[in-house]
Order: C-alpha cells, then sequence, then structure tokens
C-alpha cells in the first residue's frame, strides 16, 4: 500500500500547517494524534485481521519518511509505538506470536510507549538501571528513571524493563507491559527542549510500579546476546529513526530548491547561481545515498535477511550515518534559503533544532562505532 493511501496530501497539509504552533507553544500533538488514529496509522503494522492495514516494514518506513516531512516531531514521537508494533510484526514474521496482543492492541487505538532509555545506561538494552523485583504471582514490581518516554501525555501501554538481581550469578533482564494509571508511574512535566517539541518526551519514574505476569513479555540475559526480542527493538527503532530523519532531509531539499526558485542576487535567479546549484545538488547526492541504504536495511529486515553478528553494526551505522547526513543537508539549505532561515517562525529554522535530536538516541556515534569495531576486529583484549 502507497504511504500515499494513508497520509493524503490533505492530511499531510493540516499536519504541516499545526507543526510550528505545537513548537512556539511547546505542546503534544493532541490533534495530529487523533487524525492519525482516525485514518488507522496506529494500526499500519497490525494485520487485516486484526483490524489494520497489515503493511510491511518497508511500507512502514516509507510512510513515516512521508509523515515526517510534514511534522517531525509528530513523526518522532509516534515512532516510538511504530517500533513496539513493527517487534511485533518482526517476531511474527520469524514464527513467534507472543507479541500479537500488541498489533491487535494498537488496531483498537491502543498508544504503546517506549520506556526504555535510562540516564547513564550506555549498554542501553543489554543491561538496566531500573530495578524488577519478582512477585509470588509472576509479576514484577519495577523501579527506576526512564528518560525520552515520548508520547507521555496520551500513551495507553508502556513498554518497560528492568534488572532481576535475585541471583547475584545470573541476573536477568525482564520486559514488560504496564497500562496507563498503573501505580507508581509518574510522568514529570519536564519536556522543555530545543527541538522535537511536540513530542513531549517527557521523564516517567517507576516507583514500585507492578506489570503483572500476563504482561511480562521476554526474560533476557545482562550483556550481549542475540535474542530476537531485543533484535527486533533495537532493529526497528534504528530503522524506522532513520525513516524520520530520512524524511526531515526530504523536506528540507524541498525547501532549498523552492528557496532557490524565489531568491534573485544581482539579477541572476538562485537557480542559475552556480553556488546553489551546487549545494542542492550535493544535498540530493548524499539525500540519495541515505534513502537507498534505508531501503536496502528495510527489505533485508522483512526478509528475514541473516547478517548473522554483523546486524547490529549495520543498524548502529545506518542510524549514525542517516542522522549525520540529513543534519548536514538542512545545513545546506539553511545556506540556500539565505538569512531569512534563521528567524523564529521559518520552517527551516524549526527543522534545523529538529535535525539535531538526532545525535542524542541510541546508537550514538562512539557506540556505532565501537559496534563495527567489534565486528570487523573482535572486541578489544582485556587489559589484564
Amino acid at each position: 500500500m502507497p504511504a500515499g493511501d494513508i497520509l493524503t496530501p490533505e492530511l499531510l497539509d493540516r499536519l504541516r500547517s499545526r507543526a510550528p504552533e505545537y513548537d512556539r507553544r511547546n505542546a503534544f500533538f493532541t490533534e495530529d494524534l487523533e487524525e492519525l488514529r482516525s485514518a488507522g496509522y496506529l494500526a499500519l503494522f497490525s494485520t487485516p485481521d486484526q483490524g489494520g492495514a497489515g503493511l510491511s516494514i518497508p511500507e512502514v518506513v516509507a510512510c513515516q519518511r512521508l509523515l515526517a516531512s510534514a511534522a517531525p516531531a509528530t513523526a518522532l514521537a509516534i515512532n516510538m509505538h511504530l517500533v513496539w508494533c513493527g517487534v511485533a510484526h518482526l517476531l511474527a514474521l520469524h514464527g513467534d506470536d507472543s507479541l500479537s496482543f500488541v498489533l491487535e492492541e494498537a488496531a483498537r487505538g491502543e498508544i504503546f510507549a517506549f520506556g526504555i532509555s535510562e540516564p547513564g545506561n550506555s549498554a542501553v538494552l543489554f543491561d538496566s538501571n531500573t530495578e524488577a523485583v519478582p512477585r509470588p504471582d509472576g509479576g514484577y514490581s519495577y523501579t527506576g528513571r526512564k528518560i525520552f518516554t515520548s508520547l507521555s501525555p496520551a500513551w495507553t501501554r508502556l513498554g518497560i524493563f528492568g534488572k532481576d538481581a535475585t541471583d547475584p550469578d545470573s541476573p536477568r533482564l525482564v520486559f514488560g507491559f504496564a497500562d496507563r494509571g498503573t501505580g507508581g508511574i509518574t510522568s514529570l512535566d519536564d519536556w522543555d527542549t530545543l527541538g522535537m517539541r511536540a513530542s513531549q518526551s517527557c521523564t516517567t519514574l517507576l516507583e514500585g510500579a507492578v506489570v503483572p505476569a500476563d504482561r511480562i513479555v521476554r526474560h533476557t540475559p545482562v550483556g550481549p546476546h542475540a535474542d530476537l526480542f531485543v533484535f527486533g527493538i533495537f532493529s526497528l527503532f534504528e530503522t524506522l529513526l532513520s525513516a524520520v530523519y530520512t524524511g526531515i532531509g526530504d523536506r528540507a531539499l524541498t525547501l532549498a530548491t523552492e528557496a532557490a526558485a524565489s531568491r534573485t542576487s544581482g539579477g541572476v535567479p538562485g537557480t542559475q547561481d552556480p553556488h546553489t546549484r551546487w549545494r542542492i545538488a550535493d544535498a540530493a547526492i548524499r539525500m540519495d545515498g541515505a534513502a537507498l541504504a534505508l531501503e536496502s536495511v528495510a527489505r533485508d529486515l522483512e526478509a528475514r535477511a541473516d547478517h548473522g553478528g554483523f546486524w547490529f553494526a549495520r543498524l548502529s551505522a545506518l542510524k549514525l550515518r542517516t542522522t549525520d547526513t540529513v543534519r548536514g543537508v538542512v545545513e545546506s539549505a539553511v545556506k540556500v534559503a539565505g538569512g531569512r532561515s534563521y528567524f523564529r517562525g521559518q520552517e527551516l529554522e524549526r527543522l534545523y533544532r529538529d535535525v539535531l535530536a538526532g545525535m542524542f538516541h541510541p546508537s550514538s556515534e562512539d557506540s556505532a562505532h565501537n559496534t563495527m569495531a567489534n565486528a570487523l576486529l573482535g572486541p578489544p583484549a582485556d587489559p589484564q
């Protein structure tokens, strides 16, 4: 299904028209969310039998790229819901239906948020600073601090994880989903940032929040491993995140070409200025490479391609290359548009602030290089 069948030009125009005001007021994208829910956007990965569109990973990537070209912060926040749905889809491709309830509930309008990131946890999915205490009934009680929880004002399901250190010789990471209204979950009103403001990715405090046994979905070891569930989280996060930033680059390139067509210098149209032409062509070449890499990874995930131990390196590299590339493309667009793009309220000014958020998502520059080095050279020698 083409992305344009769901994100119609009329819908995209409405989303784009609201983005500046959300940004100015540091407000959540309430109206966008309701329109996207009504359009079936929350159920892109859900099968028709489950009440959804039944799209593949490449098709959802195309949707997110298009959505981000209109409303980047909206797309980034929706991304976190789609990551969980994408994990369920990927598991199903491999014959594991353990997260089918995610796709079913998404089709009924439930909103899944991503309560994974923690301050000071560079291991991300392979360790946790959150305490997961087992309960007699098989559930767990979680205590910890989660950051960058997009969709904070609206989520109805929160995917979280923590470390069960009951056996200190064999600690386990425990993943589960908490319902909104669960005792011990507090969203702080602390999202006042440079960019991506409408995402309202607030800090979440877990203070003895209980997830019942039937919502505990995975136990994994601490440290690097090849569990498909964790691979699914990482792969869908990096790929859909790259789609969002690619969409920002698409829009910046469009705005650059429009600016060139409307500007003159010394009576010469911007479209004929050799420096402007070079900048736009260079930006387009970089975007072409970013888009091709994104589409290749999305196809490989859907086709269950076997890249073995190189998968994590490839995914980290995709995210790093994409965010770095698009940041440069937006800067090139600002140069083409000139000083007017420096003023508040200009779309390129907002895109310039939004695109900087790409530096803060996993994998970081250091982490991506470490992962690639390990894949090619093996782990570094123990100094002992």
